[in-house]
């Protein structure tokens, strides 16, 4: 299992009339939480994409348990529960201190620069087969 944990601070921008964040807002944490779990292991997204690989998102979805509001500290907690042969899944949470307030995952595949399917790269690989025995 690979976990990362990201702070973010509620912007102002990021509420509506009622100073509760938008639901919409929580996808760009998901993503934050995404592309630092890949770098915290070594498999920065900036480095795929050099590579020329993209991973674009198949599915996501979100679930609201309580409302964050403008300037909340929140943590977003991404998990890699399972190892990932041609799509990765991730969990998240969005936690306020100990109090969750959201829930999400994201499905994701490896394809070229002409969108065709492929495999992970090498490092990639690799690196999914130390982690996850």
């Amino acid at each position: 299992m690979l976990q990362s944990r990201t702070q973010v601070t509620v912007r102002y921008a990021e509420t509506d009339m009622m100073g509760i964040v938008y639901h919409a807002n929580y996808f760009p944490w998901f993503e934050i939480g995404r592309t630092t779990l890949l770098k915290e292991h070594g498999l920065p997204y900036r480095q795929l994409e050099a590579e020329g690989y993209r991973l674009p998102v198949l599915e996501v979805a979100a679930k609201f348990l309580r409302p964050a509001v403008y300037d909340d500290t929140l943590v977003i907690v991404t998990t890699m529960r399972e190892k990932p042969v041609l799509r990765i899944k991730l969990d998240y949470e969005v936690r306020r201190g100990d109090e969750l307030l959201a829930t999400g995952h994201s499905v994701h595949a490896f394809i070229n620069l002409q969108g065709e399917p492929v495999r992970p790269p090498p490092a990639f690989i690799q690196k999914m087969n130390e982690v996850f025995v």
